[in-house]
């Protein structure tokens, strides 16, 4: 795939974190990279005091550097700021990361040499993922602490992952047939202005959680037919008379699904375009900040060869991705909030229209379902609380310097949580649902539902007498990962 600087979409940003694709530079990234260092070049050979080529950074960016202390300064701030702490970032998201920053660097504002850049791509298509961890970064100048270890292992310093393996740096370069980098004025600056891990972080969760809203569907589909509920208040117009894109979409699907059913009845669960159309709408929305930021030049100062001039600025606040990211966990956490109560509306033989109370074959001698609702009422508490937004806080930071910061990585990281416990709990709503369709049989549902159902099937029995739910759950889950439950209506 190539480096162009131009947008990145959610399925590129996929295919790059989860395959093995190799990435390359154009040659107009590589002439506009050249373009941009040679103006720094010009201001070291002028000897100029510019921020961030021959100054301190941060509070001490009156701190004039003299020319033979420039890579001093560079090297030191990398290892400075390599402060992160917790579980390091998967590899997909560390691929992800090191894509992002070398398609924003080849935008051609930031002054980094191109040998820099060639050393990204380079790591990304060798397999050297450095180890970042999760933790540490205000996202304010950027996510400092996760970039910086980004970057600690183009110099050879820190760990790295190669070949399934833990390493020192220096070791997984060598092995890898790479020599670590020595960073000139102005390269560790641009290697660690930007928004890119809360993007890779905030941006595959993004994925997920956009697949999730159409599994959603499905598994509200499944419930309708289950519940014996009329597809009456899904009619197109209907949806019309109040022409949100989402909701128009989500009612069109959960018809597709349901068509050919046996199963019909007045009963109805009425509001699934009106909450899953909204939930879509709002993840469209976060979807257009990442592409944006996908190309936008977060680094500082920003370098305009045009005119020569080297300006400081405040893109590599993250802001619109912090905000973004908050929006997407308050909307799917609404998601997983309606499909605990379709599981409810199953599992309660007084909403439940006939079905066996907790979808047991021997209510009381067996209980079934119960705690499959209990675990779900909990993994929706937990994304209840996570929900709260990161955005709204605030730590001044670098003696005042920076004060006022975005907390965006904490929004990407609980994004990231809520993701994972939503797959779960849809997991639950389609092993009920199915379950649930047992006891309406030899009436079939819609198309679209049987081939879901088939799907738990395929991992999960039926229900005949009580047993352990978690493996099913689990099961199920990995399931809506793979992409097992997307509808022939609507694929990824």
């Amino acid at each position: 795939m190539e480096i162009s600087g131009r947008p990145i979409s959610l399925a590129q940003l996929h295919a790059i974190a989860t395959g093995s694709e190799r990435i390359e530079l154009t040659d107009e990234s590589r002439d506009r990279i050249r373009k941009s260092r040679s103006v720094v070049e010009k201001i070291l050979d002028h000897g100029q005091v510019i921020y961030g080529i021959s100054t301190g950074f941060g509070k001490l960016s009156d701190v004039k550097i003299e020319p033979e202390a420039l890579r001093q300064l560079q090297l030191n701030l990398v290892r400075s700021h390599s402060c992160g702490i917790g579980q390091p970032l998967s590899i997909p998201e560390v691929r992800a990361m090191i894509f992002l920053r070398a398609n924003v660097l080849a935008l051609g504002f930031s002054g980094v040499r191109l040998e820099v850049v060639e050393f990204l791509c380079q790591m990304l298509n060798r397999g050297v993922y450095p180890v970042v961890p999760e933790k540490g970064s205000v996202g304010a100048s950027g996510d400092l602490a996760p970039l910086a270890h980004l970057a600690l292992a183009l110099i050879g310093e820190g760990e790295t992952f190669f070949e399934n393996k833990r390493l020192a740096s220096s070791d997984a370069l060598a092995r890898a047939g790479l020599k670590p980098i020595v960073l000139e004025a102005k390269d560790g600056l641009a290697l660690l202005n930007g928004t890119q891990a809360m993007h890779s972080v905030g941006g595959l969760a993004l994925f997920r959680a956009k697949r999730l809203a159409r599994v959603a569907d499905v598994a509200g589909a499944m419930t309708l037919e289950a519940l014996m509920g009329t597809p009456r208040a899904f009619d197109l117009r209907i949806q019309k008379a109040r022409p949100h894109p989402g909701q128009i979409a989500v009612a069109e699907h959960v018809r597709a699904l349901v068509r050919q059913s046996e199963i019909r009845e007045s009963h109805s669960i009425r509001c699934i375009p009106q909450v899953h159309g909204a939930v879509r709408d709002a993840l469209g929305y976060v979807e257009k900040i990442l592409e944006i930021e996908s190309a936008g030049a977060t680094d500082n100062p920003l370098v305009f060869p045009e005119s020569g001039d080297v300006i400081s600025g405040g893109n590599f606040h993250g802001a619109p991705l912090a905000h973004a990211l908050d929006f997407a966990a308050i909307a799917l956490t609404d998601l997983m909030s309606i499909s605990e109560r379709r599981i409810e509306r199953m599992v309660n033989p007084d909403l439940s229209y006939g079905l066996p109370a907790f979808l047991a074959r021997k209510p009381g001698l067996q209980s079934g379902m119960m705690i499959a609702q209990v675990a779900a009422a909990s993994l929706l508490n937990e994304a209840k609380v996570l929900a709260h937004p990161a955005s709204i806080d605030n730590v001044p930071t670098s003696a005042g310097k920076e004060d006022h910061v975005s907390m965006g990585m904490t929004s990407a990281v609980k994004l990231r949580s809520i993701v994972e416990n939503a797959e779960n709990l849809l997991a639950i709503e389609l092993l009920a649902a199915a379950e649930a369709l047992e006891h309406r049989r030899p009436l079939k549902g819609g198309a679209g539902v049987e081939r879901a159902y088939a799907t738990v099937r395929k991992c999960a029995e039926p229900l005949l007498e009580d047993r352990a739910l978690a493996p099913d759950i689990a099961a199920i889950a990995t399931a809506i990962r793979a992409g097992k439950f997307d509808s022939e209506h609507e694929k990824v």
